[in-house]
């Protein structure tokens, strides 16, 4: 039997921080009410398109794997906030890299993209159609955020990362997984103006306006990722004493700590890094991964849980074996261009420019 062992990673931040100080300067918060609320401190805001942020982050997981762009078979692109619908961003990310032999497409699953994506990976790699795939997680959603808005403008900053897997004999890598989606309640999180359903509209693509009913997201969060969590460990004979490391999805810490409550694992054993990014979508969970690996939290032969939920409302949880290597083989040479902007200042570059727009 094939397994699909996560072999390279790699993180990509943009530089320019927005800060809680920085929100309060435009709307009516403090860091005080924003801590107390979400457990966010800072976010960052990216001053490149979503493309190069995914292809910093891919480079950089191929150095870590010491794997040839050129050798790569799969590259599949997760996010909410692609560059372009058509074509797709993915292959963007195939001509930076120089990737020539490889397949590339996007998916589109909100904050449990990478999981998704990497499940979608795994079984491919698994099946022997591939033997190797490149996963990615990136958004850049400060373009679309409703900065007005400070239920959600507080919550959300952008980020990469990428993930390499290749097949092996040895068992490792994604071991199980659930996935699923409460689509009776989609509309609770909503980006209005943001797809084809308002072009040729009165309302300009891209003005948005976000319906984010929080109460109802925090619980049908907890549920969805709490049964996940169990039927991971039900699949694969486990219990929750034999996980070594949780990397929840960082969409706030009060929902974390009430998923930690109703999985039952212990709190030291949950990796948190929410008050650094807040929620940064697709490339929350993984970045999240890769700082626990930075920082030692993680270790050759763990069992790694990653529950996660997104818009739709999906859900998922992954059970992961990590396998011997916790060091990068090599390092990539790449960086993204100097910003020369703060965060505020590129959000308020963005607030003036939809102002004319909208």
């Amino acid at each position: 039997m094939h397994y699909a062992a996560i072999t390279g990673w790699g993180k990509c931040l943009p530089p320019a921080v927005l800060t809680n100080d920085d929100l309060a300067t435009f709307l009516e918060t403090n860091d005080e009410w924003i801590t107390t609320r979400t457990g966010v401190k800072e976010r960052r805001i990216s001053h490149v398109p979503v493309s190069d942020l995914g292809h910093v982050a891919a480079e950089r997981a191929l150095a870590a794997a010491d794997l040839a762009a050129e050798n790569l078979e799969m590259i599949i692109f997760s996010s909410t906030t692609f560059d372009q619908m058509c074509p797709n961003t993915a292959s963007r990310v195939q001509q930076l890299l120089g990737a020539k032999r490889s397949a590339s497409f996007d998916l589109n699953t909100a904050c449990t993209g990478f999981l998704y994506s990497l499940s979608v990976g795994t079984s491919l790699v698994k099946s022997g159609s591939i033997r190797n795939a490149l996963i990615i997680g990136a958004e850049t959603i400060s373009p679309v955020m409703d900065w007005n808005n400070r239920n959600v403008a507080v919550l959300f900053g952008d980020g990469a990362c990428a993930a390499v897997i290749e097949q092996t004999d040895e068992e490792g890598g994604l071991l199980a997984e659930s996935m699923g989606c409460f689509a009776d309640v989609r509309d609770i999180l909503t980006v209005h103006g943001w797809g084809t359903r308002y072009a040729n509209q009165q309302t300009t693509l891209g003005c948005t306006k976000w319906q984010f009913e929080g109460q109802e997201i925090f619980k049908r969060a907890v549920s969805g990722m709490s049964a996940a969590c169990a039927q991971v460990l039900e699949k694969a004979s486990l219990t929750k004493d034999d996980i070594d490391v949780v990397v929840p999805h960082q969409a706030n810490l009060r929902i974390i700590d009430a998923l930690v409550r109703r999985v039952g694992v212990e709190r030291d054993k949950v990796y948190v890094n929410v008050h650094r990014y807040g929620n940064m979508s697709a490339a929350t969970a993984p970045i999240a991964l890769v700082e626990a690996i930075e920082e030692s939290r993680v270790k050759p032969g763990d069992y790694v849980l990653m529950p996660a939920f997104g818009g739709g409302l999906t859900w998922c949880a992954h059970l992961i074996k990590w396998g011997e290597r916790v060091q990068p083989i090599r390092s990539a040479e790449i960086e993204l261009p100097p910003c020369e902007k703060t965060g505020l200042e590129l959000v308020r570059e963005i607030m003036a420019n939809r102002h004319d727009a909208c």
